[in-house]
């Protein structure tokens, strides 16, 4: 594959700046950095542009916070200058990334989503009858920053780019030389294209047809039991020789009839249902909600607002009678 170059100076473009920071500001054109931020924007891009011409660009300012979602997770988030620049890195390295990931590849893309992963996963499951279900451990917090920069030299020859990400990663580490930070752009972006080395191997070297993998939840699927122990012996090696990563020990490996675990839902051949865990998450939420709305934080229309976007997610399986008694209490409550 042909490497990609005169990247640079496409990222510093006044124009392209612009566009990052229209997209940065998406759902929070109310926080205070950001309405700081644009107060002097046509100076605040100047700035940007400055140091990226002088290879001096200021990264590494992050605020940390935990949120329960549902298991306790760390998020550290970049300061707005640095998300612009996340963002106006990823307006021109998005589609080099784009051309290296395979079909079945469903995170941090344009056209694809969890939902999708969910219904082509549907799709294996009426195909196949059993299924492997892997993921990786702690998987953000051990990417190897060696590793994803070797990746990014093969698809990218500019060497200021590439410049530019390593003094982004070595912002940020969970060990000597490890870790992405949860909850940048460009982070996402990275960890999703890390793991296209696994996709490629798979679908070229085993040589699986049915395979779908959202960040690192992934599942493999054939006719047989023996074929996907197989598999995963040669993966575990894989992700472990060329990732420098761990598979976890939750290794599910059933029978498709039974139903296949995947981003929250129970996936089966003709339905889909809620799984155990999404459904505590969305109970706690719901609760959550409430509370916010009877004690007068949210109005009415706030309280829609959230509920709307925690419905969407609940209302693509097969949840009619759940969605039916939340209208009624809330219609009741009113």
């Amino acid at each position: 594959m042909k490497r990609a170059g005169n990247l640079y100076d496409r990222i510093a473009d006044p124009e392209n700046l612009r566009l990052a920071f229209l997209k940065a500001i998406r759902g929070k054109r109310g926080k205070a950095d950001v309405l700081k931020y644009g107060a002097s924007l046509d100076a605040n891009l100047r700035l940007l542009r400055d140091q990226l011409l002088s290879h001096a660009v200021d990264v590494g300012h992050y605020h940390f916070f935990t949120v329960q979602d549902p298991k306790e997770r760390v998020i550290c988030a970049a300061s707005f200058p640095e998300r612009v620049l996340h963002h106006a890195i990823m307006n021109v390295c998005e589609p080099v990334l784009e051309r290296y990931a395979i079909h079945d590849s469903y995170a941090c893309r344009t056209g694809k989503g969890m939902h999708a992963a969910v219904l082509r996963a549907q799709a294996f499951t009426r195909q196949y009858p059993w299924y492997l279900k892997l993921d990786i451990r702690q998987y953000f917090a051990s990417i190897d920053h060696a590793t994803v920069m070797a990746m990014l030299e093969r698809r990218i020859k500019d060497k200021a780019v590439l410049a530019l990400c390593r003094q982004i990663l070595a912002t940020y580490e969970t060990a000597p030389g490890r870790g992405l930070p949860i909850g940048n752009l460009l982070s996402q972006h990275l960890a999703n294209f890390y793991l296209g080395h696994l996709d490629h191997w798979v679908k070229e070297t085993l040589r699986v047809h049915g395979y779908v993998r959202y960040m690192d939840d992934f599942v493999l699927w054939a006719d047989d039991k023996a074929t996907l122990k197989a598999h995963l012996a040669a993966v575990r090696a894989f992700v472990a020789s060329e990732l420098k990563l761990d598979l976890k020990d939750n290794v599910q490996l059933n029978r498709c009839t039974r139903g296949l675990p995947f981003l929250g839902y129970r996936v089966f051949s003709n339905r889909l249902v809620l799984g155990p865990r999404a459904r505590r998450r969305f109970a706690l939420k719901l609760r959550g909600y409430e509370q916010e709305w009877l004690t007068g934080t949210w109005s009415e229309a706030d309280l829609a607002r959230h509920m709307e976007a925690l419905l969407s997610y609940v209302r693509f399986a097969d949840t009619l009678e759940l969605r039916k008694w939340i209208v009624a209490q809330y219609s009741a409550a009113a």
